[in-house]
């Protein structure tokens, strides 16, 4: 092989990682309700070779990686005759025994179903709900229904120095295998960092969808697409920061970056002390019909609220509502608009049965009985 062909040979492997992570999507007190002790490493899991205990690095990982989760989301795209969602893939890690999680802002929004899958073998998966949070600092918090989950501590920020050894864990790339272990050093504190991000919501990025990530540590270990919202910790084990892939570093090499955990625990205590209460949740994606949409798509009414997409799984498909249905009835009052749909979803309660009245794209009539689920975001949405 010439010299040329193995440089065609790594640069299609380099792509080839760079499309996975596209599909992908793209000592302080920790709190009150987290242990210090963090568990055994889970079945499984290699975590070094031959005997002895292996390296700082090796005991590190067995201590924190029972704690670090896999998060997938769905996410509608409402764009009209185009139906269907994306799938998201990031990391969390478990900070209380009894289900919450922290990850990235940026790794859930704009989900219609967030899942969160365990690092043992073999693993479980839970479904999520958003509890708290700070979009504007990309920072989440998750709860799940669980009891007895491992946790890692949270240590401080304040405390780290330049130099120090510290190590990220992810699911870097939504590659196959369980997570990526990556080690290096801090490389800079209290960043200040600027990102583009076009799914950022407006109201919080601005009109032009930029992130501002405060109070940053630069690291050399690698943080990759995947590795949001995993910890970063030092060598107790203890969580010192939060990595994000959602700040790009252009060209750069080895550089990563982290949320500092000293400017996020008081978020992750309050959603702890204070979860939010579940919300409704019917899982579709709906325009409001007008009759110029409605001679447009040629609809049998000119009125309600038109599903341009299901979230797979949600109860809106499971009761056999699709894309084309006009919803123009709910719990026996009319749907005029998406907004009035809305509404009458958040005056119910995780859990109801109600009647749904559509119009499907033949111009049939149903009426069908949905149980409503747990949107999985605090922000109420149909």
């Amino acid at each position: 092989m010439t010299r040329g062909e193995r440089r065609w040979a790594v640069g299609v492997l380099v792509l080839g990682l760079v499309l996975a992570a596209c599909t992908a999507r793209g000592g302080g007190a920790a709190p009150s309700r987290s242990p210090a002790s963090p568990a055994s490493s889970p079945a499984g899991v290699r975590v070094g070779t031959g005997g002895g205990g292996g390296g700082p690095v090796v005991r590190v990982v067995r201590a924190v990686l029972p704690a670090v989760v896999n998060v997938t989301t769905d996410q509608l795209r409402p764009s009209l005759g185009i139906g269907g969602t994306s799938r998201g893939v990031g990391t969390g890690f478990v900070v209380s025994p009894d289900g919450f999680i922290v990850t990235n802002w940026h790794v859930v929004e704009g989900a219609s179903r967030i899942r969160v899958t365990t690092s043992e073998d073999p693993p479980r998966t839970f479904e999520a709900r958003v509890v708290g949070g700070d979009a504007s600092a990309d920072l989440a918090v998750l709860k799940v229904e669980a009891t007895g989950l491992p946790t890692v501590p949270l240590g401080s920020s304040r405390d780290l120095q330049l130099g120090q050894r510290v190590v990220a864990i992810g699911y870097a790339l939504a590659l196959e295998g369980g997570p990526t272990v990556t080690a290096g050093i801090v490389s800079a504190l209290g960043r200040v960092v600027e990102a583009r991000d076009p799914a950022c919501d407006p109201a919080v990025c601005g009109q032009d969808q930029v992130r501002t990530y405060r109070d940053v540590i630069q690291t050399d270990a690698a943080i990759n697409p995947g590795n949001s919202g995993g910890p970063l910790v030092n060598m107790r084990g203890e969580v010192v920061g939060i990595n994000t892939a959602g700040i790009q570093a252009g060209a750069a090499e080895n550089i990563g970056f982290a949320i500092a955990i000293d400017a996020a625990r008081p978020t992750i205590e309050d959603a702890i002390r204070n979860p939010e209460a579940p919300v409704p949740y019917l899982g579709v994606g709906t325009v409001t019909v007008t009759p110029l949409l409605a001679l447009q798509y040629g609809l049998a009414v000119d009125t309600g609220a038109l599903v341009v997409d299901v979230a797979p799984g949600g109860p809106a498909e499971r009761a056999g509502i699709r894309p084309g249905d006009v919803i123009v009835g709910f719990g026996g009052r009319p749907v005029g608009d998406s907004d009035a749909l809305g509404a009458m979803i958040r005056s119910r309660a995780p859990g109801d049965a109600v009647e749904v009245a559509v119009v499907h794209a033949d111009g049939s009539r149903d009426t069908l009985l949905v149980r409503l689920g747990v949107n999985p975001l605090p922000v109420p949405a149909g």
